[in-house]
């Protein structure tokens, strides 16, 4: 049996995950999907779409897809699903999981990779995150968690954009940006997402391209050659807003860039260091690294202090062998990483 598609969906509070994934359940997408509501009595889906109860508290949708809300962990929720579905007693395609407004994502990904009977029936594509942005930058503020939530996300909706105007919208993802350049943002009304935007994302695809926005990278390089002009805003009056350059997040991210191949020895003696030192503050983390003795990319990522790596397809003929490694986290020292990460050059 092919392994089951998962999609972790995250979001401050009232910022309209039940809205989008009652959409997305609505629409007539043929598809079979469960949904796992790692909820304690928050906002549950409506009973009007729900079909019977029944003591699993696993309940028919009316459009075939199923219910599943969940008060113990969520591991036996998964496996109850998976054997389930080997036995033919459900049908479903894939699994969303809805956390509460207030949950850290990186346990719940943490489980697909950690637990070998999960890893056998499912394969984790992506994080979506959901801001609303009428309430962002007050929740962003305030609350560690709604930074870590944007940290993790492959995805970023943002929602309730009606309720701010047009400056308000561009310097929260401005903001967004700066917390996370690997993630795509897009806003949504009222939870209308294309189906395509919400599954096969391939987040956690270790050969899935490295989503950084090359702006991003172009910005950060001027920073660091001194010229501050923020090329970024088209319009001038932006320069001197001051949403732009007022928040300090504690959630940054930044990029390694290097032409000289790493010495694979040296690189995860390092990386082994800094994962078990820095683990619980790096949230995600990737790379394409160009490592002596291989002609191959060399793949890699990780949540917390667990990092993956696979062998990519071979270096093109004439494309420049860069190593490329994007790191997001909370307060990460940015120096010690560059300059580890230097020392583990050939």
């Amino acid at each position: 049996m092919s392994l089951i598609p998962a999609t972790i969906l995250t979001g401050f509070l009232g910022s309209g995950k039940t809205t989008l994934l009652k959409r997305v359940l609505g629409e007539a997408h043929g598809q079979k999907i469960a949904v796992i509501e790692n909820e304690f009595g928050e906002e549950n889906i409506d009973n009007d779409i729900l079909v019977s109860d029944t003591k699993e508290q696993i309940v028919q949708m009316s459009n075939g897809c199923i219910c599943c809300t969940i008060r113990e962990d969520l591991r036996s929720a998964l496996q109850l699903l998976a054997a389930k579905k080997r036995k033919g007693l459900l049908d479903f395609d894939r699994v969303v999981i809805e956390t509460t407004g207030l949950a850290d994502p990186g346990p719940v990904a943490q489980t697909f990779f950690m637990d070998d009977e999960i890893a056998e029936s499912y394969l984790l594509d992506s994080i979506l995150t959901l801001v609303d942005a009428k309430h962002a930058d007050q929740q962003l503020d305030d609350r560690q968690e709604a930074r870590r939530q944007v940290g993790f996300a492959d995805q970023i909706f943002i929602s309730k954009t009606d309720l701010v105007g047009k400056d308000g919208v561009d310097a929260l993802m401005h903001r967004l940006k700066h917390m996370n350049p690997r993630a795509p943002q897009q806003a949504v009304h009222f939870g209308e997402v294309p189906i395509q935007d919400v599954f096969d994302l391939r987040g956690f695809n270790l050969n899935a391209k490295l989503d950084i926005d090359p702006d991003f990278l172009k910005e950060e390089d001027d920073h660091a050659h001194g010229h501050d002009h923020d090329h970024d805003h088209e319009h001038g009056e932006h320069c001197d807003h001051p949403h732009h350059h007022a928040h300090d997040d504690d959630v940054k991210s930044f990029v390694f860039r290097s032409e000289r191949p790493f010495d694979p020895m040296k690189l995860e003696d390092f990386l082994g260091a800094i994962v078990n030192i820095y683990g619980p503050r790096m949230l995600r983390y990737k790379g394409v690294l160009h490592m002596k003795g291989t002609e191959r990319k060399v793949i890699f990522q990780g949540v917390h202090q667990l990092m993956g790596s696979d062998l990519g397809p071979q270096w093109a003929q004439g494309e420049p062998r860069t190593s490329k490694m994007v790191f997001i986290g909370i307060d990460l020292p940015k120096d010690i990483f560059l300059q580890g990460l230097e020392q583990c050059l050939v």
